[in-house]
């Protein structure tokens, strides 16, 4: 009784420790006023989860307390979030409802505490579950950032506490942990906190790694002291000269990031030459900062040589989630390269603490930050979001952790893209409108085609047409989730208005020939033609893919014929035809159907085992589809006249009479009408079909792009020389994708 006593005087105390570390922590955020509505949250909490103990054995109340203490101190939030970190899980795991903390501790706190009720199972064993919980998660983030931040430091404390749990567990945790949780604290700009997941992520996924890399670093951890002291000395001495008020710290690269460097360049720890980072923080009002990050610069420079290639000016083109630095690579003592960053007291606290940090040093100013813009683009991406979440979620991610590019407008305003972003998703990051009349763009005053990849530095200018509209190919090069979603959002209007003409289609040609339309006819016609929907159905009649002459095979297979319905079930997707497993030796020749020749499934009949060369015919049968005869098969002559409506012409012809995509580069001389010889040449006098063509010219010099369909490669070279006799023309070679 007496030990348990003791115990319990013991956790109390704990209890109380931390409670005052985080009115220290919150001393310049919280007035006399918040502390009594602290004071009240932290009361109930401590009654709420009296009974609970965690996994550990300590009490419960030990992880409201210190995703509290995060939040003041590692975070720098004030009252409303400590309050919400206090009852977290208030709501969740005890009898109190969300109309008591509402009641209790008002509307804002209320809001939080349902926003982090609703993402508590944001990773889940069901995929689409996952994805709609993370849909829930952004929709928190752009209604209060406060959800997010909190969220972050609830999975913070986890980690910090998940040996106890059982090892499944742990590699569950830690992997969504690394998944989701780092590239968010990336996002908004916590990077203490963003580094701390990381490595315990690591620890968790790849533990042997973790604690290998952790000795290596402890046992250098003597000799990187030393260095630090060496490489510092001459740039402190200066430093106080010029009259600067600074800080120089020096600390090892985080576990994670040191593996990642191992992992892509392929080397040993001992390799990694850029294992620790000395940072220069300086005291400078902020009209200085820039201009005396600079001279710092310089003074570095001046004592060792940077590498040109690792400079990196956050300060001028601060990163999307408002981080500010200058980053240099210098050749140190004893030829050891060392990374050096140059920041000011004010930009350090918005690294360290994101943005809290960030939009306390922003208060009072009209101007809005790029990490306000990434806020606003989450929340137009939300107003609208896509049906299906899990191309949601793979939008998202491609936007949420990519690095950045900055792409400048004909008047040099600055935009930020994601890498890999193309001119198209720079014309939707503009204005919707813009993007949607996008016909094409010029980059650095040269025209290019809409999926042109932007580099960063690059001066956009787009084309517009009031006739264009968006196209379901643009899909396969936006990146953007805004542009996804936007020409997702066109096409369906699209698509609604096709399938809406093609009903009243439909239900005219129905009634001419005298069909009822009615849902039994409708679900008929979907069935008869593989359609999952009775939209599919009217929008394949908007688009003429189901015209009279298939309706007239539905009709025929209402009275026993169905060729239509065969040639849709099996014709075959794919560039080529596929030999069937009854051909795989017959290499040379395949098998044709129908006046289009089209490459459709069958099988050999077993009856007469026709082969390559054979004069052939299709019978299309009731469950196996085609089956193919030999003309003089001694079944041919019934089934000829006795099934005459199920016949399908056949031929066999050579395999190489197939298509393929080849794309061309053709350079010469500009002159008018130069568009229209190359375009008669291939599609008229060739016969070869123009996928697409992409022709700019400068200064009376074109160069031009055209994407060609042809049956081989005799074909392709027989275009070539016909190109090449243009008189202007002065070469034409084929490109190889890379």
């Amino acid at each position: 009784m007496e030990q348990q006593k003791t115990q319990e005087e013991l956790e109390k105390r704990e209890m109380e420790r931390i409670y005052r570390a985080i009115l220290r922590a919150a001393a310049d955020k919280v007035n006399s006023d918040d502390k009594k509505v602290i004071r009240k949250a932290y009361n109930l909490a401590v009654d709420a989860h009296s009974d609970m103990r965690r996994k550990s054995g300590e009490p419960y109340i030990y992880h409201p307390l210190e995703v509290a203490l995060i939040v003041a101190k590692e975070i720098g939030l004030g009252a409303t979030s400590i309050v919400a970190a206090f009852l977290h899980d208030v709501v969740e795991d005890t009898d109190y409802t969300l109309e008591d903390i509402d009641r209790l501790f008002g509307e804002k706190v209320a809001r939080i505490i349902d926003g982090l009720t609703k993402i508590s199972g944001v990773f889940d064993q069901n995929i689409s579950l996952q994805a709609e919980n993370f849909r829930k998660m952004l929709l928190t983030l752009s209604e209060d950032v406060r959800v997010i931040l909190i969220k972050l430091a609830d999975r913070l404390h986890n980690m910090r506490t998940l040996g106890s749990m059982p090892a499944y567990k742990q590699l569950k945790i830690a992997s969504e942990t690394l998944y989701i949780y780092a590239p968010l604290a990336h996002r908004l700009g916590l990077y203490a906190i963003k580094s701390e997941l990381e490595d315990l992520g690591l620890k968790y996924t790849e533990p042997e790694v973790y604690r290998d890399i952790k000795l290596k670093l402890r046992e250098e951890k003597e000799e990187r002291v030393k260095y630090i002291q060496k490489f510092s000395a001459p740039i402190r001495k200066k430093l106080k000269e010029e009259g600067f008020e600074f800080d120089i710290k020096g600390r090892p690269k985080s576990i994670y990031s040191i593996r990642n460097k191992m992992k892509k360049q392929g080397v040993s720890f001992e390799e990694v030459y850029d294992k620790f980072a000395i940072r220069i923080i300086i005291n400078s009002e902020e009209s200085r900062e820039k201009a005396d990050s600079w001279r710092v610069y310089s003074i570095i420079t001046d004592y060792y040589r940077p590498n040109p290639d690792r400079l990196r000016d956050w300060i001028s083109t601060p990163r999307a989630n408002g981080y500010e630095s200058l980053h240099t690579t210098v050749m140190g003592p004893d030829g050891h390269w060392v990374e050096v960053q140059i920041r000011s007291s004010r930009m350090d606290e918005v690294a360290e603490k994101g943005l809290a940090a960030h939009w306390r040093y922003k208060e009072g100013s009209s101007k809005e930050s790029r990490l306000d813009e990434w806020i606003n683009r989450i929340r137009e991406l939300l107003e609208k979001p896509e049906q299906n979440a899990v191309e949601f979620i793979d939008d998202f991610k491609l936007n949420l952790f990519s690095d950045e590019i900055f792409i400048f407008t004909p008047k040099g305003d600055l935009k930020t893209l994601p890498v890999g972003a193309t001119a198209l998703d720079f014309a939707y990051e503009i204005h919707t409108e813009i993007g949607q009349k996008c016909l094409g763009a010029k980059v650095n005053a040269k025209l290019v085609p809409l999926s042109y990849q932007l580099k960063s530095g690059d001066q956009v200018e787009i084309i517009t047409s009031q006739k264009q509209k968006p196209k379901e190919d643009w899909l396969n090069f936006v990146v953007t989730a805004k542009a996804r979603s936007k020409i997702k959002s066109s096409m369906k209007e699209e698509r609604k208005a096709i399938s809406e003409e093609g009903k009243e289609i439909l239900q005219r040609k129905l009634k001419h020939i005298k069909i009822p339309f009615n849902d039994k006819t409708i679900n008929d016609l979907a069935r008869f033609f593989k359609l999952k929907t009775s939209q599919d159905l009217f929008y394949q009649v908007g688009t003429g893919v189901i015209d009279n002459k298939r309706l007239k095979a539905y009709m025929n297979e209402r009275s026993g014929g169905f060729y239509s319905y065969i040639k849709s079930k099996f014709t075959r997707k794919g560039s080529g035809p596929k030999v069937p497993e009854s051909d795989k030796d017959s290499k040379n020749q395949v098998l044709v159907f129908g006046d289009d020749e089209e490459t459709l499934d069958y099988k050999l009949a077993k009856c007469c085992n026709p082969i390559p060369g054979d004069n052939v015919f299709g019978f299309i049968t009731i469950n196996e589809g085609i089956k193919v005869h030999r003309v003089d098969c001694p079944n041919a002559v019934r089934l000829q006249s006795n099934y005459a409506y199920r016949i399908i012409k056949s031929r066999w012809v050579p395999s190489d009479r197939t298509n393929f995509v080849s794309i061309l580069v053709i350079k010469g001389f500009d002159r008018s009408g130069i568009v229209n010889e190359l375009t008669r040449i291939i599609s008229n006098d060739m016969k070869v079909n123009i996928k697409s063509i992409n022709i700019s010219g400068t200064d009376g010099y074109f160069e031009g792009i055209i994407t060609v369909v042809v049956y081989d490669k005799n074909h392709l070279d027989e275009l070539i020389e016909n190109i090449r006799e243009i008189e202007e023309i002065q070469s034409v070679e084929r490109k190889y994708k890379k």
